[in-house]
C-alpha cells in the first residue's frame, strides 16, 4: 500500500495557483501546504526539474515527518535554448513576480519568427513516503504550445497568458480551470501519479 486515503500530504509550495491544481487531482488526499507546518523553503540547487523537486519534497517530509509532495515546473522555449527552464520562477530576478518574468521572456523573444517560437511546459512531481524514501514516487510530462507576443487571457497564472495551445486556438490564461487541468503539463503528471496511489 503506497498511502491511505484522506492520508495528510504536504505540498512543499506556498503557490496558491499548484494548490489548487492539485488539490483538484488528488481528492482523495488531504493536502496542506509547508507554510501550514511553518516549514522553510528548500532553496532550489538543481540544474533539472527532478533535482528540485526531491530536494523540495525531502525538505518538507523532513521538516514535517509527513508525506510529501513537491513539483517542479517551468517553461522550456527552443529559441532560449530551454531558458528560463529551471530559473521560470525566478527568470527576471530572484523576487520577481509573474508580471516581471513574463515581460522578460516576451523581451527576450522580440523579432523571433513565429515558427521559431517553439515552447513547452515540463512538469516533475516527487513523491516522497518519508524523508528517507529510497524509492520515491516521479512523474512528469509536458505540455507543448508556441510563445506569443503579448499577454492573452486573464486565467491561470505564471506564462499562461502568452502560452498559445494550438490545438485548443488559445492561451492557456484563457482556457477554463477544468479543460487546463485536462491538458496541462500538471494535469497529466498529477493523474499519472494519481494512478500509482
Amino acid at each position: 500500500m503506497l498511502l491511505p486515503n484522506s492520508q495528510k500530504i504536504i505540498l512543499a509550495s506556498g503557490n496558491k495557483g499548484k494548490i489548487r491544481e492539485i488539490q483538484a487531482l488528488l481528492k482523495d488526499y488531504t493536502i496542506v501546504t509547508q507554510q501550514e507546518f511553518n516549514i522553510q523553503e528548500a532553496e532550489e540547487t538543481g540544474s533539472t526539474f527532478v533535482e528540485n523537486a526531491i530536494i523540495k519534497a525531502r525538505n518538507a517530509a523532513h521538516q514535517s515527518n509527513l508525506p510529501a509532495i513537491a513539483d517542479d515546473s517551468g517553461l522550456v522555449v527552443d529559441a532560449l535554448n530551454g531558458a528560463p527552464g529551471v530559473r521560470s520562477a525566478r527568470f527576471a530576478g530572484p523576487q520577481a513576480n509573474d508580471q516581471e518574468n513574463l515581460q522578460k521572456l516576451l523581451k527576450d523573444m522580440e523579432g523571433t519568427p513565429e515558427a521559431q517560437r517553439t515552447a513547452r511546459f515540463i512538469c516533475v512531481i516527487v513523491l516522497m513516503r518519508h524523508v528517507n524514501d529510497p524509492f520515491p514516487i516521479i512523474t512528469q510530462a509536458s505540455w507543448e504550445g508556441i510563445i506569443l507576443d503579448k499577454a492573452q487571457g486573464t486565467n491561470g497564472f505564471g506564462y499562461d497568458p502568452i502560452f498559445w495551445i494550438p490545438t485548443e486556438n488559445c492561451s492557456s490564461a484563457e482556457l477554463p480551470a477544468s479543460k487546463k487541468n485536462q491538458l496541462s503539463h500538471r494535469g497529466q503528471a498529477l493523474r499519472k501519479l494519481s494512478s500509482f496511489l
